[in-house]
């Protein structure tokens, strides 16, 4: 019997309800108060239940009404936000977002710029990949992906056929476990004691991809394609790597990591870059999307600056 259930009828009652009467109610809805009365009736038939009091005069709810009238009122709400979306979509068409988002990229602040643009962009539909190194370009390039944010050191799948403009940096810091020797070795350490380690280097799946690193010293290697599990096995004291400041900021304030302060040896911040096709026209959605990820208050200011890197995977 519920699926007898209109939208017409739930107005009814919450009109009635809101109105104290049927006649209010029919005058608000703009329809014959004999309609009113039916809508009532047909909904109590199909609920199974009184809504309203018979011995008065005036509207009065029973108790199954009183318990009824929130879920109806929200059933209405969903409704009219529905006819709005699909308002919105008939005028300027569904927006539609696919992005990949290389995993160094401050996840934080990425929340904070999607919850803007749901806010913005109602019927956005995001599509959104977490990669590292080229993949966001591989999928730029497949087309399974209309923006990819990674990192400027890393080589271009494809510089013919991608662009890719600047977007913001973030601070890097070398770390490791309190219980690591590096820990309590002398400061600063030159590059051949971090050489004498193992340093964890996040790579993916590409083929060669641990060919082309940087910020890498030495050849004593643990090679893993997951940041948080790089960040995992540092705070484990299995070796110690180079990761974002807002990264571990929680863990440098509580011991579980301690920086290392390094001998001529500099590390440059994380520059990240918006890749896309060439000839690519972003639609209001996606420039929108692009702008906020751009947006510095992410990062110190004090770290916001173009660092001089040559070509490489990130360490």
């Amino acid at each position: 019997m519920l699926d007898n259930v209109t939208i017409n009828q739930l107005r009814a009652f919450v009109a009635v309800c809101d109105q104290g009467s049927f006649s209010g109610a029919a005058r608000k809805l703009r329809r014959a108060q004999s309609a009113i009365s039916h809508a009532i009736k047909a909904l109590e038939s199909a609920f199974d239940v009184e809504l309203f009091e018979r011995n008065t005069r005036k509207a009065q709810l029973t108790a199954a009404g009183r318990s009824l009238l929130p879920d109806a009122r929200a059933v209405i709400s969903r409704t009219e936000e529905m006819k709005n979306r699909a308002g919105s979509i008939a005028r300027t068409g569904a927006p539609q977002v696919s992005i990949a988002i290389d995993t160094y990229f401050p996840r934080a602040h990425l929340i904070d710029c999607l919850r803007t643009l749901q806010e913005e962009f109602h019927t956005a539909a995001i599509d959104l990949r977490i990669t590292s190194m080229q993949g966001g370009e591989n999928l730029v390039l497949q087309k399974m992906c209309a923006l990819a944010v990674t990192i400027e050191n890393v080589t271009e799948v494809n510089p013919d056929a991608m662009e890719r403009r600047w977007l913001c940096e973030a601070k890097m810091v070398t770390v490791c476990a309190p219980s690591h020797p590096l820990a309590s070795t002398p400061k600063p350490i030159p590059m051949d004691e971090f050489g004498g380690h193992i340093q964890i280097v996040v790579t993916d799946n590409q083929p060669g991809a641990e060919k082309t690193q940087q910020g890498v010293a030495g050849k004593r290697q643990w090679l893993v394609n997951d940041l948080g599990a790089k960040r995992d096995l540092l705070k484990a004291g299995l070796g110690w790597g180079h990761l974002p400041r807002h990264l571990v900021g929680e863990d440098l304030a509580s011991g579980q990591l301690v920086e290392l302060e390094r001998r001529a040896w500099h590390i440059g911040s994380l520059t990240f870059m918006i890749s896309q096709r060439r000839g690519y026209d972003l639609s209001p959605c996606e420039s929108r999307l692009v702008e906020l990820l751009g947006e510095p208050q992410c990062i110190p200011k004090k770290t916001r600056r173009r660092s001089v890197s040559g070509k490489g995977a990130k360490a």
